[in-house]
């Protein structure tokens, strides 16, 4: 059960990577990697904590961790993202629905 968690998130890792490699602009690239560091990294923290024989203080650290991972990292991937557009870069989506709202 416990070995699923980790094969889940090294999976996660590996479709993020390849993802990043495959898709064709900077935001599919973006979205891929920003799942692929949460998710993956979420259940890879998820199987330490439940399986490491460590005292408590030191399982509370990586929960602390994977809360951190789980807030910070759709932030920055938004904010990633908003800086490229206010840049300039055009996404390759066939409808800019964004473009609508700000013209």
């Amino acid at each position: 059960m416990l070995e699923g968690l980790i094969l889940f998130g090294e999976a996660v890792m590996l479709f993020g990577a390849l993802g990043i490699l495959r898709f064709p602009d900077v935001y599919t690239r973006l979205h891929a990697a920003s799942k692929c560091d949460t998710g993956g990294a979420m259940s890879i923290i998820l199987y330490l904590v439940l399986t490491m024989d460590a005292p408590g203080i030191v399982k509370a650290k990586f929960l602390v961790l994977a809360f951190l991972i789980a807030m910070i990292n759709p932030m920055v991937s938004h904010a990633l993202a908003r800086g490229a557009y206010r840049y300039g870069v055009k996404p390759e989506a066939v409808v800019d629905m964004y473009a609508w709202d700000n013209p």
